[in-house]
């Protein structure tokens, strides 16, 4: 079985680790913190919003089930793209949303889906584009929150997770 990365922020880590699970296709996710300038930070280091890292998702996706484009249009879907280091209560720059790949043949779909997102919006998106830097898994804790903790904080609602449950890319 052939599998991609694709890493995603999109504010909390904990949501859209859980949200991106759901989609059938999505073999593997991991938290931590991506594109910052520090070595192997902590969660509380993140938090203090002076490492330059953002809380992401590392999705590992089967491309004969599901497309990187279809994965970025349900990333668009949960987020608010025009909001800067901010989604729902969350804020910092810890929470900002992005899209950074790790291989360059990407670049053309993910230009393409943020274009198309874009003329859905007055503003100009704030979601970042950019090749994955460094990537640091959270602690352990982290990793399935929502899963280990179905009651825990989560910005996303239950319908949005089921959404994501029911949807199927029609290739």
């Amino acid at each position: 079985m052939t599998t991609k990365d694709i890493y995603l922020a999109r504010g909390c880590f904990w949501g859209t680790e859980h949200y991106f699970k759901q989609i059938e296709g999505v073999v593997e996710t991991e938290v931590g913190f991506a594109n910052g300038h520090t070595e192997n930070p902590t969660y509380k280091e993140v938090y203090t919003d002076e490492t330059g890292y953002a809380e992401t998702v590392h999705v590992r996706y089967v491309p004969d089930v599901v497309s990187l484009e279809f994965l970025l249009r349900m990333f668009f879907k949960a987020i608010d793209p025009t909001s800067l280091n901010k989604q729902g209560h969350d804020e910092g720059t810890r929470y900002r949303t992005g899209i950074y790949y790790v291989d360059a043949a990407d670049l053309p779909v993910i230009n393409r889906v943020y274009d198309d997102e874009q003329q859905h919006h007055d503003q100009p998106l704030a979601v970042e584009r950019q090749p994955l830097e460094r990537f640091y898994a959270a602690e352990e804790y982290h990793q399935d929150y929502l899963d280990k903790n179905p009651t825990g904080y989560c910005h996303l609602s239950q319908s949005l997770f089921e959404f994501a449950r029911q949807a199927k890319d029609r290739k």
